[in-house]
């Protein structure tokens, strides 16, 4: 605008009325405040997320402390704690009615909350869903934890963002609690952020959320692991080269191995059935046991007790708990000479339907890890394929297929396992995640396409 512009434009202002004056000055005022504030929320959010991180990931390791804690204190005694499970199962539901009512929904919660079906968290899920997990735990119940870790985040972070100016505040810091609960349980934070951009709407990427949940994810890890928190890993590199064995689906020539894509791809499918049975049982089976049992605390005290029987018949506990005894065996950790069975990947998979249909609280990435783990030893035989490789490629192949996700499953087998493999790794989740029928074991809601 040059200067005869703008002093047409000053004479045309001075036309109006006072009253006018004042309406365009408070109509200018509201936008240039509109326009600050959008320019201010993307590095709010992430200074946010970088606190919150800091939180969670401590608020993260100390759970993963005490429940690892928990779990080597019945590992040490199970005939003392796994015939208590259904009064463990009981106690929970008990503690939910008195203290937690409207919070036991679990990871159904944060997706009621996140696809905007309710607006309220209260922030007593929070240690609800920590004691809920260690009893479940220390009680023998096959479940895993990232579900309390990722409920402890999102709860904080959504209260949080309550007080927030910003639009779309409430999705983008769930989004962020959920990516910093992941990171700080599971230490893999490429991963956690993956996850919690695309589990809430299958096939749509969160992007608005990209930057403020990787902040929160690496500080969440961070502060994870100066804490002292385990993560468990694997140097899938090694233990080929030692072996002889290359996964890389490139030739010396540089062209596609046409063998090894062919058996990445078959594994995959397979992988894919095994996931994405495994969510389609679950939601089968936990309708069915709501119908038969409709009071929860009879229901999760009978089951607790039948599933008690089952771990104590089945070798005294090896299918107890989170199953990383079993992730031990399988890349040869500690394991004391331990073997992986053919038919240990089917009573993991049956212990911990069982035990989520009945009522108990936690998680289930980890028996998933276990699950793919062990039944990708079962199948190396099959191709060919080295044990380890076998078993770090069901790792990921079931958690993608069982949880509807790609990016997640791919990240955190690079994040774990080394990014060597990564090309492996994405053609079996690719199939896998393919191959699930459209399953899944959280409520995600699929984006509907018009053509």
């Amino acid at each position: 605008m040059n200067f005869s512009d703008f002093s047409k434009a000053s004479q045309q202002f001075n036309q109006f009325s006072p009253e006018m004056k004042e309406q365009m000055m408070k109509m200018a005022k509201a936008r240039i405040k509109e326009k600050i504030t959008k320019w201010l929320a993307t590095p709010t959010f992430v200074v946010i997320g970088i606190t919150l991180g800091a939180i969670i990931g401590a608020l993260t390791a100390c759970f993963g402390d005490i429940s690892d804690r928990l779990s080597a204190i019945r590992d040490a005694n199970p005939l003392y704690f796994i015939p208590a499970l259904a009064i463990g199962g009981a106690a929970i539901v008990f503690a939910y009615k008195k203290w937690g009512r409207w919070t036991e929904r679990g990871m159904d919660q944060v997706f009621a909350v996140g696809l905007n079906k309710e607006s309220d968290f209260p922030l007593v899920s929070i240690p609800m869903a920590a004691v809920s997990t260690w009893l479940t735990q220390l009680f023998g119940g096959s479940a895993g934890r990232e579900g309390a870790a990722m409920q402890i985040g999102s709860a904080l972070s959504y209260n949080i963002s309550k007080k927030l100016p910003f639009e779309n505040a409430a999705h983008i810091m769930l989004v962020t609690g959920m990516a910093a609960g992941f990171a700080g349980i599971f230490q893999a934070p490429m991963a956690a952020t993956a996850f919690a951009l695309e589990v809430l709407l299958v096939g749509h990427l969160e992007l608005s959320a990209l930057l403020p949940a990787a902040a929160a994810a690496f500080t969440a890890c961070k502060v994870s692991s100066m804490l002292g928190f385990h993560k468990f890993s694997v140097d899938l590199s090694s233990v080929l080269d030692a072996s002889g064995f290359s996964a890389s689906i490139f030739t010396n020539e540089g062209t596609l191995d046409g063998k090894l894509l062919l058996k990445l791809a078959l594994m995959g499918i397979l992988f894919g059935i095994v996931g994405g049975g495994f969510a389609k049982l679950l939601g089968l089976s936990q309708n069915f046991f709501a119908k038969k049992f409709p009071n929860t605390i009879k229901r999760i005290a009978i089951m607790g007790a039948g599933i008690s029987v089952l771990l104590l018949v089945f070798f005294q506990g090896r299918y107890a708990g989170l199953g990383t005894n079993l992730l031990d065996m399988s890349f040869g950790i500690n394991a004391a000479g331990a073997a992986i069975h053919g038919y240990d990947w089917i009573i993991k998979f049956a212990v911990t339907i069982l035990t989520l249909s009945a009522g108990f609280i936690g998680g289930v990435v980890t028996p998933l890890f276990a699950i793919g783990a062990t039944f990708g030893i079962f199948v190396a035989g099959m191709f060919g394929v080295p044990l380890p490789l076998a078993a770090a490629l069901g790792f990921a192949a079931v958690f993608a297929s069982a949880s509807n996700t790609l990016w997640a499953p791919i990240l955190i087998a690079g994040e774990i396992f080394g990014f060597n493999c990564l090309p492996a790794f994405f053609i079996v989740c690719t199939m896998a995640y393919m191959c699930n029928g459209g399953q899944s074991i959280y409520k995600q809601k699929k984006i509907r396409i018009k053509i």
